[in-house]
């Protein structure tokens, strides 16, 4: 069981950068993928990146490759989204997620942060 809970959005200018972060709840959490997911209202949701600690493998949409950085502190329980050179585009809610390394879906979500870019 995971119970995820995201910070760190807010309000910035394009060119800026912001760091959210997804605390996790559980005493097995290097075991978990985990995604950050975004969505705009009247949008379907997409999958921005994820990581693999088993794997050692990361995951980055083709829009956000090299602007964005997935990394997770395995002992804190947490999991971070570096987002650097901001656009307009990146406004949306975010949202933590995981799943089972051989699941194909993602169990688990948190209740998302927003993050709006201003031009």
């Amino acid at each position: 069981q995971v119970q995820l809970v995201e910070s760190g959005g807010g309000l910035v200018q394009a060119g800026d950068s912001l760091r959210l972060s997804c605390a996790a709840s559980g005493r097995t959490f290097s075991y978990y993928v985990m995604g950050w997911f975004r969505q705009a209202p009247g949008k379907e949701r997409e999958i921005v990146a994820s990581v693999n600690w088993s794997l050692g493998s990361t995951y980055y949409a083709n829009s956000v490759k090299g602007r964005f950085t997935i990394s997770r502190d395995n002992a804190k329980n947490t999991v971070y989204l570096q987002m650097n050179s901001l656009k307009p585009e990146d406004t949306a809610v975010y949202s933590c997620a995981a799943r089972s390394p051989g699941n194909n879906r993602y169990n688990y979500w948190g209740q998302g942060t927003q993050v709006t870019v201003s031009s």
